[in-house]
């Protein structure tokens, strides 16, 4: 019988063990949230987050800019929260608008407070395997698999989609666990040949139904990071998990999967930043 792989379920758990770690610390962490324009998919994941921080007992402060905000402006308060020590952690909800220079303004983060780890020292940490604040959508996929003890060193792990805030994080994190990794685009020809292959298969690509039974084998795992909203306003992932379930050994859920975990890995960095 397949095995949901339950994020839900474990950021609840998450959750309680991070309030007792903040209960220790000698002041509430606190979190700048900054956003940009009013994205729905935005305000959906930033109220995700608020929510578990008011749970644990972290400190938020949001702050909303219009979509014609200038670079400078953001990055002017960027700069005054760096310097504010009651600031634990900042980070900007993406996307952000079409022709902003987003990575000017991700790049005016201190490292020390970038717990999305975004900025360019952070990911030369995770690419050199230092010790570094990992994005939170990669370190969620990780924390997933090892805490239902799915093994990752010399594990083959196939990840469809390259994106700069999924796809290549999560292969180099991967890559420091130990596994052997492959990643597949839009490029890559015959995909289910390369699917197929994989012990553990990661999808991120924003595409429904893309992986069907076609290309999925039996005692793989499969772990979906898609978020789709289809006409009648339901949230997909990437595979069409009716199916694919019936088939794989685990799967994880869309919503319910990846998503809490990388919630919960977001207020991880950021106690970490608070303990230092």
């Amino acid at each position: 019988m397949t095995k949901i792989l339950d994020g839900k379920k474990l950021s609840q758990s998450l959750a309680l063990k991070l309030l007792k770690k903040i209960k220790k610390l000698p002041r509430k962490p606190k979190l700048v949230i900054i956003q940009i324009g009013d994205l729905k998919e935005s305000n959906t994941y930033i109220r995700n987050k608020k929510n578990f921080a008011e749970r644990i007992g972290v400190e938020t402060i949001h702050k909303r800019y219009p979509n014609s905000v200038k670079e400078s402006q953001i990055i002017s308060y960027i700069l005054k929260s760096n310097r504010d020590s009651s600031v634990h952690g900042i980070m900007v909800q993406l996307p952000a608008p079409k022709n902003f220079l987003i990575e000017k303004v991700l790049e005016s983060i201190d490292p020390q407070k970038d717990v999305d780890g975004l900025t360019a020292v952070n990911t030369k940490h995770l690419f050199d395997n230092n010790e570094a604040f990992i994005p939170a959508t990669a370190k969620g996929i990780v924390d997933l698999l090892e805490e239902y003890k799915i093994k990752l060193a010399g594990k083959r792990i196939v990840i469809v989609g390259q994106s700069s805030l999924v796809g290549r994080p999560a292969m180099l994190a991967l890559l420091n666990k130990g596994a052997t990794v492959t990643m597949c685009h839009k490029n890559t020809r015959n995909l289910e040949k390369e699917t197929k292959r994989a012990d553990i298969l990661i999808t991120a690509v924003g595409h429904p139904k893309l992986i069907t039974t076609k290309h999925v084998s039996r005692n793989q795992i499969v772990v979906d990071i898609g978020i789709n909203i289809t006409k009648n306003k339901k949230i997909v992932g990437d595979v069409d998990y009716e199916k694919v379930s019936k088939v794989v050994k685990a799967i994880t859920p869309v919503p319910g999967g990846v998503g809490p975990m990388t919630v919960a890995s977001l207020f991880q960095n950021l106690i970490k930043a608070a303990a230092r």
